[in-house]
């Protein structure tokens, strides 16, 4: 497989879009429209292979200390990859140039997530704002298995 990352574009969000569409349908991700998306262009890192769209994720800046890394999808064809794993670390790359000190997953894929270094922390932690513009816009909520961790910068 030949891998390459880059940052999105607009011209990316149909892709995006059709790649993410059977996670959100399953409620393993929030659906976020085309227009939200494209707001938040700049926080997204995309996988190719040969030109092919193959994963992406987010990383999110919710204050000056603290991100998190949101929407992380990849396609079926090449899960256990490593694809995942790569955009993981570049979110937290990226976090540490733009000088955070923490960045949150929630996730159904505890192991995937600890595996990279992250750690359990109870729900209750997580930053107020963070609940009310994200979680409640899911189908699963107020009744949520995903796991929070946290990785320190």
């Amino acid at each position: 497989m030949n891998l390459e990352y880059r940052k999105a574009t607009l011209l990316d969000i149909p892709a995006m879009q059709v790649l993410v569409e059977p996670e959100v349908e399953s409620g393993v991700i929030l659906k976020r429209d085309n227009d939200e998306v494209a707001t938040n262009i700049r926080s997204y890192q995309l996988a190719f292979n040969e030109d092919k769209l193959v994963g992406f994720c987010a990383l999110h800046v919710h204050t000056t200390t603290l991100a998190e890394v949101r929407s992380l999808v990849v396609d079926d064809a090449v899960r256990g990859s490593g694809v995942g794993s790569s955009l993981v670390r570049h979110a937290l790359v990226e976090a540490k140039v733009l000088g955070l000190k923490e960045v949150l997953a929630l996730t159904y894929q505890q192991a995937f997530f600890e595996h990279l270094g992250f750690k359990e922390i109870p729900k209750e932690s997580l930053p107020e704002h963070k609940i009310w513009a994200d979680c409640i816009n899911c189908k699963h909520f107020p009744i949520c298995n995903e796991v929070s961790l946290i990785h320190s910068i």
